[in-house]
């Protein structure tokens, strides 16, 4: 059950994107439609951030090369099978996906950008994945963004989306994104799969700057379990058919762009989080008045990734104790002891190197009992700060784990 999750939005389309979905019964229990496309308009431009696992999938591979080569004319997505840890034939059967789909669009295999989420291991099903093609370009629409939230997703419970429109100094500007992920989830970018679109004129190399600021904020700050996967990509179009176009980062559009597209991806990201596997809690873990942002961000993963505080944390339990031993462990040299002040929610759980002396238990059981928890950190060393976010361990998350090949 996702933690406080949003309704699902109203979905702006794109200008000169469309979407389409079919079923292909890549895993073979499958009921819900498994293959999503993206066609993208002739004057689109594209940038994408990719997993840093060694191990990355196939498509990966494949996805990069692409762009490296060429603008994308089709984005193929495949639920069910991650077409990861496959060797050279993952190589092969991910090639052949894309030459199917580039001839039935009329289009060069290398203008096919291909994505995959699922279990890693396993041949992926190209037969079954291309005899479903024609269905999913026959459904093609601007309006198809909920359809392909929903065929993305693998152990998620909910469609992942987000949408806005807005003007930038007078000229009209739409952003509209899906993401799945809920398991294997850690930054690096972050084990997830996010599509987003916008309708502004931007150049490749531009866009790819704007999304990297955007993910390194988003992203890049969340976790579930500590585990980067093999198939993480997040790829951003811009469809180049709105009103706003922005032709270089000291364009004054640019920073105004860059915050909208950041405020939706952490819409996103946060998203992922409220639907981590077995979650009951989101949790806001702020670092502040660090020397740097880097140990900021050491604190709060430390944190996020210990399994004693988010058991603790499924529990209602105010064991303060393993938030002040992750703080201890995060490997901050010359740490004061002294100066470190934490609290959790309102409350003040530590100062002075110890229990803060009005703390009380009550008191912080009861901003455990809450679903939505933020946890603050104050280092005492600097003004650097920094947020991730993260949730609990449950039981449902070992069994998710435990039963997910069967």
């Amino acid at each position: 059950m996702a933690v406080n999750f949003p309704p699902f939005p109203v979905l702006h389309p794109i200008k000169g994107i469309k979407l389409g979905t079919a079923l292909a019964k890549i895993k073979p229990t499958a009921t819900r439609d498994d293959i999503t496309l993206f066609e993208l308009a002739p004057t689109s431009t594209c940038a994408a951030v990719f997993t840093r696992n060694a191990f990355c999938a196939a498509p990966v591979i494949l996805a990069r090369q692409h762009l490296n080569q060429t603008m994308p004319r089709y984005l193929l997505i495949n639920s069910g099978n991650a077409n990861a840890g496959t060797g050279e034939q993952g190589l092969q059967d991910g090639l052949a996906s894309c030459s199917a789909l580039a001839t039935l669009g009329n289009t060069e295999k290398n203008k096919v950008l291909p994505f995959s989420t699922g279990v890693i291991g396993q041949p992926l099903p190209v037969d079954k994945l291309s005899a479903a093609l024609p269905t999913a370009i026959q459904a093609l629409s601007e309006n198809g963004w909920q359809n392909a939230a929903n065929a993305i997703m693998t152990t998620d419970t909910l469609p992942k989306a987000a949408s806005l429109q807005t003007t930038l100094q007078g000229q009209a500007l739409t952003i509209t994104g899906i993401a799945k992920g809920a398991g294997m989830i850690r930054p690096d970018m972050a084990t997830m799969l996010a599509f987003i679109a916008t309708d502004a004129k931007i150049p490749a190399t531009v866009l790819q700057a704007g999304l990297n600021l955007a993910v390194n904020q988003s992203f890049n700050r969340i976790s579930v379990d500590g585990d980067t996967s093999t198939n993480d990509a997040c790829v951003l179009v811009a469809s180049g058919q709105g009103e706003v176009s922005i032709d270089n980062e000291q364009h004054p559009h640019f920073p105004l762009f860059v915050q909208q597209l950041t405020h939706l991806c952490q819409q996103l990201a946060q998203a992922i989080v409220r639907d981590g596997e077995g979650a009951t809690k989101f949790i806001s873990i702020h670092v502040e008045q660090g020397a740097t942002s880097q140990e900021c961000l050491d604190v709060a993963y430390t944190i996020a990734h210990s399994p004693l505080v988010k058991t603790a944390f499924f529990a209602s339990d105010a064991n303060w104790g393993r938030i002040l031993a992750a703080v201890g462990r995060a490997g901050l040299s010359k740490l004061v002891l002294e100066d470190i002040v934490i609290y959790l929610g309102d409350v003040c759980i530590v100062r002075h190197g110890g229990r803060a002396t009005d703390y009380t238990e009550e008191r912080g059981q009861a901003v455990m009992a809450n679903s939505d928890i933020s946890i603050r950190i104050l280092l005492g060393r600097g003004q650097a700060q920094e947020i991730v976010w993260t949730c609990d361990f449950s039981y449902d998350y070992v069994k998710i784990n435990a039963e997910y090949r069967t």
